[in-house]
């Protein structure tokens, strides 16, 4: 855990911090300008590596480092505790105060100023000096446990089940509507029989009789008339 800046060199920073087990470390970063240059990554990787095998080795470490160019090596390198060589590398030393810390292995980044004589001409600057920001590691996402990943495969299924229930209701709905917006064919009337009485013979309406003409009225025996003879229809003798 970082706690807070010791220093501020051109290759890096220097951070005060403390590690899992309660020590205080000094933790060296380099910039992200130096961490994306090749070259001064690599003689950063190096100088810790080689700090960490000289201490290990011994004597025999002290032997080989006598056959390998000068400041290859630093001379008093405080002890590693940890480090990484990634794309973003740091490491981390014990932490003693008025002690030289992480900051000596940022030395060996900078390259500038000739082993023997006087420099001459221009003094070399390399052109990430201006990327000012620490390098720090990407973010791994953590790999979430197996009963996270069964509730959500839970809660997608029971979000499908739903879905699958919503389209449902709204299939019917639009069946249902449908038949009940389609006229029904009218059902015929049911049909009924009435019997018809059977025929009855019509009655001849009464004609009116010719009117005849009235008879004569008798007369009385001296009356002159018909005789008797005539009104029988008998003929007079002759």
């Amino acid at each position: 855990m970082v706690q807070a800046r010791l220093q501020t060199a051109p290759a890096g920073f220097v951070y005060l911090g403390r590690a899992p087990d309660g020590r205080a470390v000094s933790l060296a970063v380099l910039t992200r300008g130096a961490a994306l240059d090749a070259a001064a990554r690599d003689r950063f990787v190096t100088a810790v590596k080689e700090a960490g095998e000289s201490r290990s080795s011994g004597m025999r470490g002290w032997l080989e480092r006598a056959g390998r160019p000068r400041g290859a090596v630093l001379d008093g390198a405080p002890e590693v505790l940890d480090m990484d060589g990634g794309r973003a590398p740091w490491v981390a030393v014990p932490y003693v105060p008025g002690r030289a810390g992480a900051e000596r292995f940022l030395e060996p980044v900078m390259v500038g100023g000739t082993l023997i004589g006087e420099a001459h001409g221009p003094d070399f600057v390399p052109y990430w000096l201006t990327d000012r920001a620490p390098a720090l590691p990407r973010l791994t996402r953590r790999r979430r446990p197996l009963t996270e990943t069964r509730k959500r495969v839970l809660m997608a299924a029971l979000a499908l089940v739903l879905l699958l229930i919503l389209v449902t209701a709204i299939l019917l709905l639009l069946v249902l509507g449908r038949q009940e917006n389609e006229p029904q064919p009218r059902q015929l009337p049911p049909t009924v029989f009435v019997p018809t009485p059977p025929p009855t013979p019509e009655t001849p309406e009464p004609q009116p009789s010719p009117s005849q003409s009235p008879e004569p009225s008798r007369t009385g025996p001296g009356t002159p008339g018909e005789s008797p003879g005539d009104e029988r229809g008998e003929e007079p003798e002759l």
